[in-house]
């Protein structure tokens, strides 16, 4: 009930529901109505006391609590009773003691007793629910239940009508939430004698918010702190309301400092969060505000707080967040991501593209290979993180070694056969022709196995040459290494083999 409904006592006396509704309009020309009002309201209390009348808020202490009634001090000579049932909490329980004070409003009296209660709900009739519509008065009721188009609402032991729309601010997706409910109704429309009665609670939430929203604007700038609760999600944002009536949209890149591609991934309907204020602009015709708010900037921005905790070499685990032409972001704290070129994607194989390596959503093992803070990047390394295949390379494959690989790829110019994942060597055509069986070394696919032979290696440049490797002959090649003393570079050890080979011919053709 608003404070504009029912005036307390003052010093010269207890101030009457009359008196308030003429000190709340000022209009004199209402003189003649608002005593009529007054004359109405002393109706419904005959017999009462001279200092206080029906309509009256008065503040009193609790003086006994009795098995269904407790007495109130209300300052005459005639305590006041309320039905203790009216004062239980939501657990059945009365959360008062003597001593407590209550603040309650006359609805009756006799020569005994003066009947107080929390509400004016009940008391009252037609006439009264008429005055309050040209007085412009708020009128308690309770929502009784839902009917077609809206709500039948119970007022002063009358049935009215609340439109949906005017039930709330906001639109009413849940109907049977506000079954029950008691609020403060204005009466829009009173016709036929009372017969045809309309009311909303909408307009009082209009005048509050309108308050609200000054207040607001006179306390909250850009850059203020508040706890809110989410009020519904969309594709583009989260709007947050702030206190009833007044809410706040957080676009979703206002988020979080992590990627949000959705807001109901990280937020959902009636969750309390903090948000920064980023701007207060004045809204439609309706005078609405428009609110901008921020959930990620409470916190500061990470690539700030967090300048001392990455180095450069540090191996990380992070996860991929968006897969791209030139490679793969991998965000390796909340807000920090990094790059990993699609260079840096693999030493065992060739990439075409960063999804023939990750995938969105993966978590990887990557190494920081640059860092800078003021631009906010990082470049990450995916190869370096799970070591570099070519190290020892030269030690473990010795020129003169013959070694069993796969084809990967055949081109004009030679294949490319694979020694072991990340090592990679070139059988050069000339040197399959040359070969004692290059006839079936050609009829290879991709995929399938090759006996080689190590010629020549140059760990730098990540090159390896590779010979015709004929079962028969590796003995033959190994002694010839060993004897030859060749360590990094054959020369022309494939003619010389070939002319190894033809003498062995010519000794057998002897």
């Amino acid at each position: 009930m608003s404070d504009n409904f029912i005036n307390e006592k003052n010093d010269n006396g207890a101030k009457s529901f009359a008196d308030a509704v003429g000190s709340y309009f000022h209009d004199k020309n209402k003189e003649s109505k608002v005593e009529t009002f007054a004359d109405l309201l002393e109706s419904y209390g005959p017999g009462m006391n001279e200092d206080i009348r029906v309509g009256d808020k008065i503040r009193g202490e609790i003086i006994s609590i009795g098995k269904d009634t407790v007495f109130v001090n209300t300052g005459t000579k005639i305590d006041g009773a309320v039905e203790k049932s009216e004062l239980l909490d939501e657990n059945g329980e009365l959360p008062h003691e003597k001593g407590d004070i209550l603040e309650l409003y006359v609805v009756g009296s006799d020569e005994n007793e003066i009947r107080l209660s929390k509400a004016l709900s009940g008391i009252g009739g037609i006439n009264l629910l008429r005055d309050a519509f040209e007085s412009g008065l708020p009128v308690e009721g309770t929502v009784k239940e839902e009917c077609k188009g809206g709500f039948h609402v119970e007022m002063m032991q009358r049935t009215v009508f609340c439109h949906i729309s005017q039930m709330d601010l906001k639109f009413v997706e849940t109907p049977e939430e506000y079954i029950g409910k008691v609020y403060p109704f204005m009466i829009s429309r009173f016709e036929e004698k009372g017969k045809n009665i309309v009311v909303s609670r909408r307009m009082l939430l209009e005048k509050e918010q309108a308050a609200a929203q000054k207040k607001f604007l006179e306390e909250v700038s850009p850059g203020s702190i508040l706890d809110g609760k989410v009020s519904s999600l969309k594709p583009y944002g989260a709007f947050v309301e702030l206190f009833p009536g007044l809410e706040g949209m957080a676009h979703v890149s206002e988020l979080s400092w992590s990627r949000v591609e959705k807001p109901e991934d990280i937020l959902a309907k009636g969750d309390s969060v903090t948000v920064k204020v980023l701007d207060i602009k004045e809204g439609d015709k309706s005078g609405h505000l428009k609110i901008s708010l921020s959930l990620k900037q409470v916190d500061g921005d990470p690539w700030e707080s967090d300048e001392e905790k990455f180095h450069e070499g540090d191996k990380v685990r992070g996860k991929v967040t968006r897969c791209m032409d030139f490679g793969a972001f991998v965000e390796i704290a909340p807000g920090i991501e990094g790059l990993v070129h699609i260079s840096e994607m693999s030493y065992k194989k060739r990439v075409l593209k960063a999804e023939d390596i990750v995938t969105v959503g993966e978590f990887v093992d990557v190494m920081i290979k640059n860092i800078d803070m003021r631009k906010k990047r990082i470049s990450l390394s995916i190869k370096d993180a799970e070591g570099d295949p070519w190290i020892g390379v030269a030690e473990k494959y010795a020129v003169g070694r013959s070694v069993e690989g796969t084809v990967e790829k055949k081109e004009k110019f030679g294949y490319f056969v694979t020694l072991e994942p990340g090592i990679t060597g070139l059988f050069p055509k000339s040197k399959i022709r040359k070969s004692a069986d290059a006839s079936r070394i050609e009829k290879l696919r991709e995929g399938d196995a090759i006996t080689v032979i190590i010629e020549e290696i140059h760990p730098r440049d990540r090159k390896i040459t590779l010979g015709a490797g004929d079962a028969k002959d590796e003995g033959n090649w190994q002694g010839y290494a060993k004897d030859s003393g060749a360590t990094t570079s054959m020369g022309s050890l494939g003619e010389k083999l070939q002319q190894a080979l033809n003498a062995k011919k010519k000794d057998g053709g002897r």
